[in-house]
């Protein structure tokens, strides 16, 4: 308690001095209490400087995915958000606790995945310490119909949360692959449980894993040619919490909208979608064709021209873009 008290002090006036006695006499603790507090958070990895007759100034934060540093960046609220070092996938993890009752807004926010989880049974690389391993359990009032666009949106969310934390927005390929300087930033993945009796959303989980510390001898050969982080393509080191946070809000905020008019995201999707007039290959099964990608329309679905002229929307099914993740030929 003591050491959140200290925390709390000496992170409202971050770089400012604050003495050991105006500590603890604003905090109601010992100087030996407050002199612990400190050491205790040095061992959590903050920079705490001391100086004899000035005290102490908090002058740099870790880069940790802990409840701490992610709650000191968000608006004030009582949020339930679950900070993992390490679980098998954060989408698993509130699946489970979605069954004994967890609330609407749940966040499962990991360092480390020992099993995530990709699209299509697909592993997604998760290295400890490197990336943003987030999912958000939502319970909204809206029919499985209401739930089609809604890997779409979670693109545009991460979008957004990109922007908001580095000033640079990436870029989308039908459907959800977020895109940063033509290699792939970020996996998704969406899980709805539908109530059996009325087909009404039950709950759904969205995941997101967002790669920010990666170098290529992170990623595994077969993802290496195609995959960046936002270290690897911007340069620096980029705050994990800080992106935590911002991904956490544009995710509530996401499940908030669901059911309702989805025109500002629409706009905001085609402004982003790379595949958008460009050739492209999709992949049906054991088939292949040729098309032109012309347009999204409002249920996100791909409206493509085929090589005879004919126009169709696509909802399903891989799409290869020409120029990117290798497809040339």
């Amino acid at each position: 308690m003591s050491k959140e008290k200290v925390f709390a002090a000496l992170g409202r006036r971050p770089g400012a001095f604050l003495s050991g006695e105006e500590l603890s006499r604003e905090l109601g603790i010992s100087r030996a209490a407050v002199w612990k507090a400190v050491e205790a958070l040095r061992q959590d990895g903050y920079t705490i400087e001391a100086k004899t007759g000035s005290g102490y100034a908090l002058t740099a934060s870790p880069d940790a995915l802990t409840e701490r540093e992610i709650r000191r960046r968000l608006p004030a609220g009582d949020y339930p958000l679950h900070c993992l070092e390490e679980v098998d996938s954060t989408n698993s993890y509130l699946k489970r606790i979605a069954l004994e009752g967890a609330p609407h807004g749940t966040a499962a926010i990991a360092d480390y995945q020992t099993g995530g989880k990709g699209r299509m049974g697909r592993q997604f690389q998760s290295p400890r310490g490197k990336g943003v391993y987030l999912s958000i359990l939502l319970r909204p009032r809206c029919s499985a119909a209401d739930t089609l666009p809604v890997t779409a949106l979670t693109a545009v969310a991460v979008c957004n949360a990109v922007e908001r934390t580095t000033g640079v927005r990436p870029q989308i390929k039908w459907t959800n692959d977020v895109v940063l300087q033509g290699r792939k930033l970020c996996g998704i993945l969406t899980e709805v449980a539908l109530e059996g009796e009325t087909g009404q959303v039950q709950s759904m989980v969205i995941g997101a894993g967002i790669n920010v510390h990666h170098q290529p001898g992170d990623f595994s050969p077969e993802v290496e040619a195609m995959a960046t982080s936002l270290d690897q393509a911007l340069g620096g080191s980029h705050s994990r919490p800080d992106l935590a946070a911002a991904l956490y809000l544009e995710l509530l905020a996401l499940g908030d909208r669901l059911g309702e008019d989805h025109s500002a995201d629409l706009a905001a999707y085609r402004r982003d979608c790379l595949t958008l007039g460009r050739e492209a290959r999709l992949l049906w099964g054991d088939r292949q064709e040729q098309v032109t990608a012309l347009d999204v329309d409002e249920q996100f679905g791909l409206i493509v021209r085929r090589q005879d002229g004919t126009v169709t929307t696509v909802r399903s099914g891989e799409v290869s873009v020409r120029g990117l993740y290798g497809y040339t030929e």
